[in-house]
């Protein structure tokens, strides 16, 4: 999730834990501390951007983590707050503890998966939410405002705290059983229009959990669809795009390949344009909101230099699709302010 989300996520979670005896020093840590497992993004500043990408939502979102960080930090601040005769060791490792490890159980059910069970690569992706999602952090937040502004001891304090930690926890509940309702709504409408598939990933678009994006893997190719919980009509689906991936075979022992695949959970195709040897992750989904959606959206071009090493070039419609998902961009931009329409009007059904 958003560094903003995991902020009010971290200092809800420490204010539940230690507030009452330590106060609004408690919302401080614990935003501070929610933070830390992000701090994974210093890795691009000493290796390439692949590298970074794969490593990203690693150890320090694995559930190995709070189990090495938390006991660093309790004693730490069992150091610096020792005026604090009542809070002992154990309430410190328990607060950090508990902050750490909230960090990706959450970023776990967004698209981009997390590494929680590190060292092993396989990613936990639940996409039952989008990496923003203002329904669920804005109420969240404002609970935890009125949290800081009340006596530690207050009953208010804690009731205010409380409802933020079910309410946001209540929604992400929702968002499963919105999730459930839209896969069941796409594998029936592949039922009755006699596909075959091999396996259906839905998953959560940007800002709310009404409209769904589809991707459905067939034998030797993907299709995808959206689903709107307001759609009056059943889902269409897009053209057939090949997989190609016996294009990779002549590289596919290469470490950089690997990598490529592991970023991608498998989910890929290959294109072969101007003899150019395109590799499309399909993790971001597609572009477009109808039956002529496309997934050419974060593409990596391959090729071997002059000594024979792999080589890899970033395209820049990642970027332009990362940027669509920002709000200054729909205001200060007529193509990105045209896609939000789009987004907006698919939205509302069909």
């Amino acid at each position: 999730m958003d560094s903003l989300t995991q902020i009010v996520l971290g200092a809800s979670v420490a204010e539940a834990t230690l507030g009452k005896k330590i106060g609004n020093k408690a919302i401080v840590l614990g935003a501070i501390v929610g933070t830390i497992p992000d701090l994974d993004i210093v890795t691009r500043f000493f290796v390439d951007d692949l590298t970074a990408s794969v490593m990203h939502r690693g150890f320090s979102h694995s559930l190995i983590f709070p189990f090495v960080a938390a006991p660093i930090l309790a004693w730490v601040l069992k150091k610096i707050y020792s005026s604090y005769t009542d809070v002992s060791f154990n309430d410190w490792f328990k607060m950090f503890f508990l902050v750490i490890i909230t960090h990706p159980l959450l970023d776990a059910q967004t698209t981009w998966g997390t590494q929680l069970f590190w060292p092993f690569e396989w990613r936990v992706a639940i996409e039952n939410i989008f990496i923003i999602d203002p329904i669920y952090t804005i109420p969240f937040l404002a609970f935890l405002i009125l949290t800081a502004f009340q006596d530690r001891l207050s009953k208010k304090r804690k009731l205010y705290n409380s409802l933020g930690l079910i309410i946001s926890s209540a929604y992400l509940l929702i968002t499963l059983s919105f999730k459930g309702i839209a896969h069941y709504k796409i594998a029936k409408a592949l039922e009755e229009n006699n596909i075959e598939y091999k396996d259906i990933n839905t998953r959560a678009t940007y800002f709310n959990s009404i409209l769904w994006s589809s991707q459905v893997e067939l034998e030797d190719s993907y299709i995808f669809t959206y689903y709107s919980l307001l759609d009056k009509s059943k889902p269409v689906f897009t053209k057939k795009f090949p997989k190609n991936h016996h294009m990779l075979q002549p590289f596919i022992n290469e470490k950089k390949i690997q990598q490529l695949i592991v970023l991608s959970n498998g989910q890929y195709i290959m294109t072969n344009e101007n003899d150019e040897l395109i590799f499309w992750n399909l993790k971001l989904g597609v572009k477009g909101f109808n039956q002529n959606a496309s997934p050419y959206i974060w593409s990596y071009v391959i090729g071997k230099n002059n000594k024979g090493k792999i080589e890899f070039e970033e395209t820049n419609e990642k970027m332009d699709a990362l940027r669509i998902q920002e709000r200054r961009s729909f205001r200060n931009n007529r193509k990105y302010s045209k896609e939000f329409s789009a987004f907006y009007e698919r939205l509302k059904g069909i």
